[in-house]
């Protein structure tokens, strides 16, 4: 698997969980300040779609994890 494919899971599982922790119609509401958690994941994607820079990207480079190139 290579880092691309982790960021996306990495990304997808943290906006799924933040949102059902923040939405006060699920059933795992904890705060509805877990939605600020899903607007940062969303603007860090927006931001590395734009200049390429990814802090998890270079976190999974330091253990050896291959790019998708």
């Amino acid at each position: 698997m290579n880092a691309e494919r982790i960021v996306r899971i990495v990304a997808g599982s943290f906006i799924m969980l933040s949102l059902a922790l923040g939405a006060e119609a699920s059933p795992l509401f904890v705060s509805k300040y877990f939605l600020f958690f899903t607007a940062f994941v969303g603007l860090n994607l927006f931001q590395s779609g734009f200049t390429q820079i990814c802090p998890l990207n270079n976190i999974l480079a330091r253990f050896g994890v291959k790019g998708s190139c």
